[in-house]
Order: structure tokens, then sequence, then C-alpha cells
């Protein structure tokens, strides 16, 4: 559905992603793990549009989009939930929610399904968005995506810095987007999540990806893989 091909990428003269190769399939979620500072979120900007690729390939669907940009690669089909969840601060949570249906297709996800989906946010439909705790917060961000009925969803540390019972939550949320046909590229810096819900999994080190396999594989080669997450 959405691959990087031999990708190139810098900011500036700095070189940040070195001949990137990395998929995601339909109905796959597809992990992508590695240390702070490895390159995971720099490949998440490049498969959105923003860091453009200097050489190499971005593929959508069989299409080359390589030099599209990145607002028309979201219409697209092409969702990003960064790391900092961009949510509208000074918009209640419902506006936030329909804030991302505009300019985007109609189809599974309405905002009844994804109040079944996270019922606090109907809860909390009149809080502002910075009244919100950090777990509501990545549910709205994550809930944003989804509205946007894409192709692809890319989730970049959605359970950075939740508490346990949240983590759980927003894990099981995003086997249930993944069940109802979006494919998901999900970064992470840990294994235990990618472990328990990804169906592939890449390794990434100073722009390179220096791994890859099924999650089978990953606990068979665990001991070497650690090497390139631990600090």
């Amino acid at each position: 559905m959405l691959s990087l091909e031999k990708v190139n990428a810098y900011y500036g003269k700095a070189q940040v992603l070195h001949e990137i190769s990395i998929k995601v399939g339909r109905g796959e979620i597809v992990s992508l793990i590695g240390r702070n500072g490895a390159g995971k979120s720099t490949t998440l900007k490049t498969m959105i549009g923003l860091l453009p690729c200097a050489s190499g390939k971005r593929m959508l669907d069989g299409q080359d989009v390589t030099h599209m940009k990145a607002h028309l690669l979201s219409r697209a089909g092409i969702a990003y939930v960064p790391e900092t969840r961009e949510i509208f601060p000074n918009l209640t949570v419902t506006e936030n929610l329909r804030a991302a249906q505009i300019n985007h297709k109609s189809g599974y996800w309405t905002l009844e399904r994804v109040y079944e989906l996270f019922p606090i946010l109907q809860e909390r439909g009149k809080s502002n968005g910075d009244t919100l705790s950090g777990g509501e917060q990545q549910m709205l961000a994550i809930a944003r995506g989804v509205l946007t009925n894409p192709r692809v969803l890319l989730l970049d540390e959605p359970t950075e810095g939740l508490a346990p019972l949240m983590v759980s939550s927003v894990t099981e949320a995003i086997v249930n987007i993944n069940k109802a046909g979006i494919p998901i590229l999900l970064v992470e810096q840990n294994l235990k999540i990618p472990l328990k819900i990804a169906h592939r999994q890449y390794v990434i080190e100073n722009g390179v990806i220096v791994w890859e396999g099924t999650s089978a594989d990953l606990l068979k080669d665990k001991k070497n893989i650690e090497r390139y997450i631990s600090l």
C-alpha cells in the first residue's frame, strides 16, 4: 500500500536516511523500531512528504508519488499522527474531530464509530484539547487520523509517556483500527508492543535499515536486535 524504495533524504546538507526501503502491505501492522535519533520519525516524515526524497521512490498503492506534496499525500490517503500529537488546544474535542473530516472522503469511519473506539472522547466532547490528559490527547490525535478514512495510517510512538492502563487502551484501539481495514506503520522505541501486535518489523540505526523480518523472526533474534534499541 505504501513504500519507500531506496530513499535518501537530507536535513540541509546532512544526510539522514540512507537507501531506506520499507513497505506496508494491505492488512498489515508494520513496526519501525530504533533508539532515539535513529531515524524513525524522519522516515515517517519522508513517507508523508514533510521531508523530500533526494533520490529513490515513494509509492502509494502502486502509484509513484515521490514528488507529491504533503497536503496532497494526505488527501490521497496517508494519515500521519506525529509524536507531538498536534491537536488544536483551543478547539473542543468535537471541533478537533470535525476538522479532520474537512476535505477528506467519507467512509467506514464516522464520529459514531470513533466514539465506539474511544468512548472518553464523546464524554469530553465539549472540553478544549489543552484540558485533556496525555492519554486522551493521544486518543484524539489517533481519532483525527482515522476520521480521514485513510488508506494507510502512520503512528509515531503513540504509547510514549502513557500510563500502563492507557497504553493497553491505545494498543487495543490500534489493533481494532487495523482489523477494520487500515494498514498501519507503527514507530516504537522498544520491542514490547511491536512483538504483541505487529506482523512485520524493521529496525533502523543511523538512518539505515539494519534488520527486517516477521515477529517470529524477531523473537528468534531478539538478543541481537536489542543492541540496536538499548541506550
